[in-house]
């Protein structure tokens, strides 16, 4: 499980770096169609990118701390997930051509599973039991 998480950290960390550094040339060069998502906006892809970046600290987090990663975990799926599934209503709709299924899928859908498939192997504490 930590190079799984090390690796998700050196990707979103890379990510993010480069979103805040060049938004336009990660607008233009991600090989994942960015433009048929509207116009583009540096403003918007530098806070993405910040997310990125913050995604993959917490991810660096969880590969050295698996005892307690479930709850950082949980909140990085919860972006992961609404991200997924902003792009499946985009889809969906027709604001995002029917392509769009499998050139997400490698960035968008399948981190996502892996996210969550990922959540069913980490540790968790006992809940406390009510004393009456």
């Amino acid at each position: 499980m930590k190079w799984l998480y090390r690796i998700l950290a050196i990707a979103n960390i890379a990510n993010g770096l480069w979103m805040l550094a060049a938004p336009a040339g990660w607008f233009t060069d991600l090989p994942a169609a960015v433009p048929d998502t509207g116009p583009f906006n540096s403003h918007f892809v530098r806070d993405l990118g910040v997310v990125f970046a913050v995604c993959g600290l917490g991810f660096a987090w969880c590969a050295e701390n698996l005892e307690e990663a479930l709850p950082v975990h949980l909140g990085i799926t919860a972006f992961y997930a609404g991200h997924a599934a902003t792009h499946v209503a985009d889809i969906l709709s027709g604001r995002l051509p029917a392509s769009h299924w499998w050139i997400d899928m490698p960035a968008v859908f399948a981190p996502t599973v892996l996210l969550v498939l990922m959540e069913v192997g980490l540790p968790r504490r006992p809940r406390p039991t009510a004393s009456p």
